[in-house]
């Protein structure tokens, strides 16, 4: 149940109080007082339902309800009634008003605006709100009055419209009250003649249901039906006022009348339904001159009636005050047929109107008749006289228009009437009568009277009578084609010929008649006549028509309406009868195709029309027309001519032999058309499939130069063709049996036949699986394909085997077969694993798994081919190794013992199996390449237990002599497979650059080292450069690609076109790899790896004075040294990951690996980067190597941290004039050892010194190959575990620390670095406070050294390194340098800890200035010998004697003030109990102390 809701609105309903005349686009034109309906409000413009756009202050606003709010809304105003009534009244009114200007109606015109004056102020008064009710009421009264005056008038004119009115909402009067008033009506469409629909519906009929024909005719007349019905419509009037003071009340009275003055009866229909009557009074308009009725009225007059008749009109005033009295003023009147014998013509004729009074007469019709009725009758009889008894007004007039429906000149009597004549005088109009009838028959052939067809079917059923007619009918055809051979101008015989198919319904019809009148008379001589009919028709078609193109035309029109005449025949002759006259008359026509192109069309389309016929679906008389249609059809295709009809003929005859084969035996049909058209078949599918292979390629090179290109463009004809005879070849291939194909293969007269038809055969199925004939979702024809072919090569296997195997072995047939067998194994639409369940079960219930059927059919041959097996090896060994591939075990382990024949045959002839191996590999990596293949797939070969009754791979090779190299290819394959296979995976799977790039080097390496396949290496190596390129790893790509021009040697030894590289000297690809792999290092900003190329490169353009290239080579050198020097490069991380678990794929599981990050990475990203790599892998929290349980166990584990590289070149960076940027080079390349250590407490702790306990675990990592590489990760090789005492950390420690600082001091001198000088802070900061806090001092412990005696070299050099942290002095006098003024209170804390620094250190410093006297009494605390002292401290002296003057220039100009105090302090301590030093020995000294600062920096 639906509710309606109502609601007040204010924005629905509004009036226009300015027009506007919608002079922009999409205005609505509105006049002043127009109401509109809002939709929609925008920026000061509205939208109204009649969707147009008008300025919203053009309106004014309403209140309104709206009801059904949404597109179907109704909106009333919120006011009373009788103003809506009113306003709605006025604008009514006023567009009559100006019609009665315009139509000079003066007296209406000025009552009317009297009384529109009147509404207009009433209605004032009523909006006004300022009356009392009883005032209210009064005006409503008074508006009510004047409003029904204005309607009587309105609605009376308009009353002939108000339909019309209604339908197009031209007027708000017409409106429904509410929606509780209204007509339910039901429609129903009924299709059929009369007959056929009361037969249908006999309820409907039932109940009283009136029949009204259509106003006109209908498209087709049948005949029988008869039909005079004149249609007239009472127009309108217009008459005198005749001295009245108001208007008159018409009234118009018509009769039909005959000749003679008799009204007739009953001729008068006013609906359907409604009794006929014989007089018509029409409706009266009140007080009104010029009424318009509209009132149509069916006149059916009888038509031997019609001539003669006339229709009178009489008019009458009825007067208001007496309701009986009528009298008569005028009349009018119209004869229904003109002198001429022409009926009333269908249009509006305006008739004179005549005066009289009651007392005049109609008694003499004569009087008036005479009379023009009018103009155009008027214009002809000029000289009226005018003493006459009626005499016209000429100030009236009545109009009428008529329109006849009527059948009585219909072309069923022309055709009783030719026939008549036909009767009567044969042998005078005999000819022209059948002249006349072919006219006729032709009449029907136009699209214009094509629906005309089935009235003459009907008339020659059930109205034609000529009995004798076909005598002669059957003479004038036979005369017509007799004639042809003779005649120059055949116009006459070619529309005889058109005609051929009505004359013969003629014909058999005229002699059904006359054998039912004569108990089957003559019938011999119809027999004959029709024999010689069809001789004179076999002599038309057998005419040479190649040099007359009249005959040609003759001829065509001969053979388009033959097939037309087949139903006929058959209702007088046998089903043999008459395909004995068919199958004479096709045979007549020329066997060539050489008649010329236009006839071949036709014949072709006649036999079409033949084989669609009712007489070729009787097996009686297809056994006789098949050859002769064969025999045709054959002819064309081989000289491949109009292939798409003759596609279309054999569609055809292989559907019906399909349904025949339903309901009887098809035999000798099938045999019929195996023998001419299935090598013929095979040849023109050959020659389409060809065509259509190179259109394809054609289309694939216009693509790349039309980026608009449409692939259907270049669709030809024969892409149509194609499918059409596929399925003409599989439909003759279904009906075959066994015996079929028996007699076809004991048909061939030799093997050579046989060969060629095997060939034609094995190509047109390969053809079939590899071209897209059929839509790809066209399942059922694919599976019924794939059916019939696997069957056909059953039947054929034995042919094969039987002919061409032993001494008349036949290579080309066999490959034939083998590639055959394969592909179709290798069938998309095959592999059933890709299917739904449901599907596939339906599949295997109704065709089994055909792949299987298949691939035993396969095995079985290869068995039997013997010695014979060496001939496919290793051609056939890719296309097995391809059906391996298919993910169907049985097939799998039938296939797979043929490898082992393979292997076999070939170690027999060259006593290795080289070939089956290399070829193997090779395919093995193009096949998993291409996404075949899958998990069980890597154990292929090795399996020992295998499903079916054939012995693994595996287990045959260990019974041969061979077996050590069988085994040993088995694995290598098996790995190969398995790295292949997680090639695959990764390629086609969404996974990250890093696997890919990870699977890629697992697979390039194992060719090269394993297997030593160089092809397959440098593909791999070309890959995985585009991937690193992809990933913008580019030194990473020029390493990769350096493998390659590695390979090469700077010959000129030809090599020839490989992957992208052209014919080529193997100098010029070596010297494009060099340029390409430089221009990499220079992209990753790797300059020291380009420079040795440069170098190479240089060499040979200078040993071959090529001096341009040579220059701009060194050039390109010069700017690599340029780069190293000048632009930043940062140095990057590395990680150790390891991969734990069975889930990592092939190449990562359970192994470890060292990973270059990228730029700015650091281990919290490089943590979240190899998660989302991995999602589902679970990250290890511990460092500690994984167990047994977590290495086999199925999941992922990631085990991530930070290692330190070990670099290998230490000579550079102990060298103390090599700048930084250079060094910083060396620490982070060519890496391969990389260090990782874990803190650890050996022993008891102690408390107060826990660093006495702390050691430090320390891994050392040495990977496969140094990093950067091919790759940014390479494998871990080898590990080895160290632990690492308290001391010796300690010295790595310093030794790093002060390496440091060392670095940072020398880039700000030598303003390397500006600006933030944080990194030199820290540093301080740490070498300070770790100083401060213990440093040393915690190894100076007489318990230590007493704990630990050989620990005092360690010792020593640990208090050496301390010593050298007398630089931090130079680092403040940096720091006091740059350091920003809000940084100063951080600089003051450095001095004052770097005080109590020194005051640790004083004792250490002092030693080294002791004579060699007392090295004596200080060696047990320096720990070394006297003589090891002496010398040491020889050495220091050497360095502070050359450097003491530079500490004398650094006290000028190197000390701020701030650091004086500390400068003097530092040499007070040191010398002060030194009293023997004084002067310049105290500088020399000090400069002791700083010696191994300057030296380290000079």
């Amino acid at each position: 149940m639906f509710q309606k809701f109502s609601m007040v609105v204010l924005e629905k309903y509004r009036f226009l109080i300015c027009s506007f005349r919608g002079a922009v686009p999409q205005g609505l034109v509105l006049e002043l007082g127009e109401t509109v309906q809002i939709l929609e409000k925008c920026e000061g413009k509205c939208f109204s339902l009649l969707q147009g756009i008008f300025p919203a202050n053009y309106i004014h606003l309403k209140k309104a309800v709206v009801s059904n709010r949404g597109q179907y809304e109704t909106v009333v105003p919120l006011e009373d009634s009788v103003v809506t009534e009113v306003t709605a009244t006025l604008q009514e009114w006023a567009v009559l008003w100006k019609q009665l200007y315009v139509k000079h109606k003066v007296d209406l015109f000025y009552k009317l605006r009297h009384v529109m004056n009147e509404l207009i102020d009433l209605r004032r008064q009523l909006l006004s709100g300022h009356l009392t009710q009883d005032q209210v009421r009064e005006v409503k009264r008074h508006l009510t009055v004047r409003l029904d005056w204005g309607n009587e008038c309105n609605n009376e004119n308009e009353w002939c419209q108000i339909h019309e009115n209604i339908i197009r909402k031209s007027s708000t009067k017409y409106t429904a009250p509410s929606s509780n008033y209204g007509l339910i009506i039901s429609l129903q469409l009924l299709r059929g003649d009369m007959e056929q629909v009361r037969r249908e519906n006999p309820m409907i009929f039932n109940r009283g249901v009136s029949v009204t024909r259509k106003l006109g005719f209908p498209d087709v007349i049948m005949p029988g039906d008869i039909r005079n019905d004149l249609y007239l419509t009472l127009e309108k009037g217009d008459f005198e006022r005749g001295g009245k003071s108001v208007q008159k009340n018409i009234e118009v009275t018509m009769y039909v009348l005959y000749a003679d003055g008799e009204i007739l009866k009953d001729c008068i229909s006013l609906g359907s339904g409604e009794p006929s009557r014989s007089a018509y009074h029409s409706f009266v308009l009140y007080h009104n001159n010029s009424p318009r009725w509209g009132e149509i009225i069916k006149l059916p007059i009888p038509i031997d009636r019609f001539r003669g008749s006339h229709l009178r009109f009489e008019f009458r005033h009825c007067s208001t005050k007496d309701k009986g009295e009528k009298k008569l003023f005028g009349f009018a009147f119209t004869p229904l047929m003109r002198d001429d014998g022409t009926t009333l013509s269908d249009d509006i004729h305006e008739l004179y109107v005549y005066k009289c009074d009651e007392n005049s007469t109609f008694n003499n019709h004569a009087l008036y008749l005479g009379l023009p009725c009018c103009k155009e009758d008027y214009n002809g009889c000029p000289n009226i006289p005018s003493s006459l008894i009626f005499q016209r007004s000429t100030k009236e007039s009545f109009s009428v228009s008529t329109q006849l429906s009527s059948t009585k000149l219909t072309q069923n009597d022309i055709l009783d009437t030719l026939f008549v004549v036909l009767d009567d005088n044969t042998e005078k109009y005999g000819l022209l009568v059948f002249q006349s009838l072919v006219f006729i028959i032709n009449l029907l052939r136009d699209s214009k009277y094509f629906h005309f067809r089935p009235v003459m079917d009907t008339y020659i059923q059930k109205h034609f009578a000529g009995a004798l007619a076909y005598k002669e009918l059957i003479r004038c055809l036979k005369w017509y084609m007799d004639r042809s051979a003779e005649l120059v101008r055949q116009d006459h015989i070619q529309e005889a010929m058109r005609a051929l198919e009505y004359l013969f319904k003629f014909i058999v019809q005229s002699r059904i008649l006359y054998s039912r009148a004569t108990c089957g008379m003559e019938e011999e001589q119809f027999r004959s006549s029709i024999q010689e009919l069809f001789q004179s028709i076999r002599f038309v078609l057998s005419l040479d028509s190649r040099s007359s193109e009249t005959l040609i035309f003759t001829q065509a029109a001969l053979l388009n309406s033959f097939p037309a005449i087949f139903d006929e025949l058959l209702q007088m002759f046998t089903v043999q009868e008459v395909a004995e006259f068919v199958r004479g008359t096709l045979g007549s026509m020329p066997s060539t195709v050489h008649i010329g192109q236009s006839m071949d069309v036709v014949k072709l389309q006649s036999i079409a029309r033949t084989v669609d016929s009712r007489l070729f679906s009787f097996s009686e008389s297809r056994r006789i027309l098949l050859p002769v249609v064969l025999h045709h059809i054959h002819l064309h295709l081989r000289q491949q001519k109009e292939l798409l009809i003759c596609s279309g003929i054999l569609s055809s005859i292989f559907s019906i032999i399909k349904t025949s084969s339903l309901e009887g035996d098809v035999v000798e049909e099938v045999e019929m058309m195996v023998e001419s058209l299935l090598d013929v078949l095979l040849q023109t599918l050959l020659t389409i499939m060809s065509k259509s292979q190179s259109q394809e390629a054609v289309r694939g090179q216009r693509f790349l130069y039309a980026q608009n290109f449409r692939l259907s463009d270049l669709k030809n004809f024969s892409f149509g063709q194609q499918g059409e005879y596929v399925s003409c070849l599989l439909s003759l291939l279904r009906q075959m049996s066994d015996t079929h194909f028996q007699h076809l293969l004991d048909n061939f007269q030799s093997k050579d036949e046989l060969k060629e038809f095997l060939l034609k055969i094995f190509c047109v199925f390969r053809n079939l699986m590899k071209m897209s004939v059929f839509p790809r979702d066209w399942m059922v024809m694919r599976l019924l394909t794939s059916n019939i072919i696997v069957t056909t090569v059953q039947y054929l296997s034995s042919a094969l085997h039987k002919n061409f195997t032993e001494t008349d072995f036949d290579f080309k047939v066999w490959n034939s077969y083998f590639s055959l067998a394969v592909l179709f194994i290798n069938q998309p639409s095959l592999q059933l694993e890709n299917a739904t369940p449901a599907k596939r079960k339906k599949i295997l219930d109704k065709y089994g798994d055909m792949r299987v059927m298949m691939a035993y059919e396969l095995f079985s041959m290869w068995q039997n081919l013997g010695e014979h097996k060496i001939h496919f090896i290793p051609g056939m060994i890719g296309p097995f190794l391809g059906v391996t591939l298919v993910p169907q075990p049985e097939v799998r382990n039938i296939m797979i013992p043929i490898f082992h024949d393979m292997m076999d045959w070939e170690q027999r002839k060259n006593g290795n199996f080289k070939q089956v191996e290399a070829e193997l590999i090779d395919k093995l990596d193009s096949l998993v390449s291409e996404g075949k293949g899958d998990e069980n797939y890597r154990e292929l070969f090795s399996l020992t237990q295998l499903f079916g009754p054939y012995p693994s791979l595996l287990e045959k090779i260990e019974q041969e002599t061979w077996r050590e190299t069988g085994i040993s290819f088995v694995t290598s394959v098996t790995r190969l497979m398995e790295r292949l296979l997680d090639y695959r995976d990764c390629m086609k799977g969404d996974e990250t650059e890093n696997k890919k790039i990870g699977c890629t080097v697992n697979l390039m390496n194992f060719y090269k080292s394993e297997i030593n396949k160089e092809e397959m290496y440098i593909r791999y190596i070309h890959k995985l450069c585009d991937m690193h390129l992809q990933a913008e790893n580019y030194t990473e790509a020029a390493f990769t690609l350096l493998l390659y021009c590695e390979l090469l040697q700077w010959e000129d030894r030809p090599l020839r076109e490989f992957l992208h590289y052209p014919s080529q000297s193997e100098w010029q690809r070596k010297e494009g790899l060099c340029r390409k792999i430089i221009h990499y290092f220079n992209k990753g900003k790797s300059w020291e790896f380009g420079i040795p190329l440069c170098r190479e490169l240089a060499m040979q353009y200078e040993s071959l004075y090529d001096y341009q290239s040579l220059s701009w080579i060194r050039k390109m050198e010069a700017t690599y040294y340029d780069n190293i020097m000048e632009q930043q490069r940062l140095e990057p991380e590395f990680f150790r990951v390891g991969f734990y678990g069975r889930k990592f794929p092939f190449f990562l599981r359970n192994k470890e690996y060292v990973c270059r990050g990228h730029d700015y990475e650091r281990l919290e990203a490089f943590q979240q980067r190899m998660l989302s790599e991995f999602p589902q892998a679970i990250a290890m929290q511990h460092p500690n190597h994984p167990d047994d349980s977590i290495l086999q166990c199925d999941a992922q584990y990631l085990q991530i941290y930070a290692v330190t590289p070990i670099p290998d070149n230490i000579d550079v960076l102990q060298m103390d004039r090599v700048p930084d940027r250079i060094k910083s080079f060396y620490r982070v390349n060519n890496i391969r050892k990389f260090r990782y250590d874990r803190p650890f407490h050996k022993g008891p702790k102690d408390k107060d010194n826990e660093f006495k306990s702390l050691w430090i675990e320390r891994t050392t990592l040495t990977l496969t190959h140094s990093l950067p590489g091919i790759s940014r990760w390479f494998e871990v090789e080898r590990r080895e575990l160290v632990e690492v005492s308290p001391l010796e950390n300690a010295i790595q420690v310093v030794e790093n620390k002060n390496q440091e600082l060392r670095t940072l001091i020398s880039q700000y001198q030598h303003k390397q670095m500006h600006g933030n000088i944080n990194l030199l802070s820290m540093c301080l900061n740490g070498v300070i406070d770790a100083a401060v806090n213990g440093g040393i001092a915690r190894y100076q412990e007489v318990n230590y050294i007493t704990k630990h005696p050989g620990d005092a070299e360690k010792i020593t050099q640990l208090k050496e390194l301390m010593q050298e942290q007398v630089l931090l002095f130079l680092g403040l006098a940096v720091h006091e340098k740059f350091v920003h003024p809000e940084m100063r209170p951080l600089h003051k804390k450095l001095i004052d800890q770097f005080q109590m620094m020194r005051s640790s250190l004083y004792h250490v410093s002092c030693m080294y200035f002791l004579k060699a006297s007392n090295l004596k009494t200080f060696s047990p605390f320096l720990g070394v010998n006297a003589g090891m002292a002496r010398n040491y401290s020889i050495r220091i002296l050497k360095y502070s004697l050359s450097l003491s003057e530079q500490m004398q220039s650094i006290q000028v100009t190197g000390v701020s003030p701030n650091l004086l105090p500390i400068f003097r302090i530092s040499k007070r301590s040191l010398f002060s109990n030194s009293p023997v030093l004084s002067g310049k020995c105290r500088w020399l000294q000090f400069g002791l102390w700083c010696a191994p600062i300057f030296l380290q920096n000079s």
